[in-house]
């Protein structure tokens, strides 16, 4: 058998475990906003940086340490009046040592697909949790003193799947879990709500308050916007999931509301 046949039957059985893991995600998507039962959300950790500080601060974490996202969504279930107690069920499935394959910096849509379905290959690779799952989160940890800023943090609605880059701190933790809130919500297609040049809230969908007078300072934010509009210039960043709301517009995008 020629080298060349042999890489075209190895491409063509990539091809088919990249097809099976995408149709596998669009059975799993279809059903993840009927909302007639919890979400199981399960979350793993990941040393971002390889340092000491984010294994020491992994090594920490416990399930009881995201309940916070549970009563969020319990919270903001409730005044939408969602026939359902619990909506997210999150559980902790430790340490994953493997990182997933980095998103391309700069790239063609046909990059940026090709790197969708590797990400959602991985998430099959490494998928080490025993239980049933709606939801993979894999959250990469990093020192805060030795990373300023970290990348930008995603969720696929096609997968299930979201990447969330924090930090190994216990003052941020709750930061962190903001993000993880806002990401989850992607996969489940809801959409952002600020202007990505300016990163302030849209209004009237970026508010938690929009019917607010004066409508400054916000003193929520929108999940989806991610932040609270302090001015029609200026916005902060919540530290918590208590000073985070689930807009009309995310509510109507997840089926919480009916149009």
């Amino acid at each position: 058998m020629s080298g060349s046949m042999i890489k075209n039957i190895r491409v063509l059985i990539l091809v088919y475990i990249l097809l099976m893991v995408a149709v596998g995600a669009w059975l799993a998507k279809a059903g993840s906003t009927d909302w007639d039962k919890p979400l199981n959300v399960v979350i793993f950790a990941i040393n971002g940086d390889d340092s000491a500080v984010s294994q020491k601060y992994i090594a920490g974490i416990d399930n009881s340490d995201f309940d916070d996202i549970e009563d969020f969504f319990e919270r903001e279930a409730k005044h939408y009046q969602l026939d359902l107690g619990i909506p997210v069920d999150v559980s902790y499935a430790g340490e994953l040592a493997v990182k997933p394959p980095p998103p391309p910096r700069k790239g063609s849509t046909l990059a940026v697909m090709l790197w969708s379905l590797k990400l959602r290959y991985w998430a099959w690779q490494n998928d080490n949790y025993p239980y049933l799952e709606d939801i993979r989160i894999y959250v990469l940890y990093f020192d805060p003193d030795e990373t300023a800023t970290v990348a930008h943090s995603l969720g696929l609605q096609k997968g299930l799947l979201g990447i969330v880059n924090g930090f190994a701190s216990k003052e941020m933790k709750k930061e962190n879990h903001v993000i993880i809130a806002h990401e989850l919500l992607h996969t489940l297609g809801a959409t952002d709500k600020y202007d990505p040049k300016t990163n302030q809230p849209l209004f009237p969908t970026g508010y938690a308050q929009p019917q607010q007078s004066p409508l400054f300072p916000q003193t929520k934010a929108e999940i989806m916007a991610g932040r609270m509009a302090i001015s029609d210039v200026t916005a902060e960043q919540p530290r918590k999931l208590e000073q985070v709301v689930i807009g009309k517009t995310t509510a109507l995008e997840i089926n919480w509301l009916k149009l």
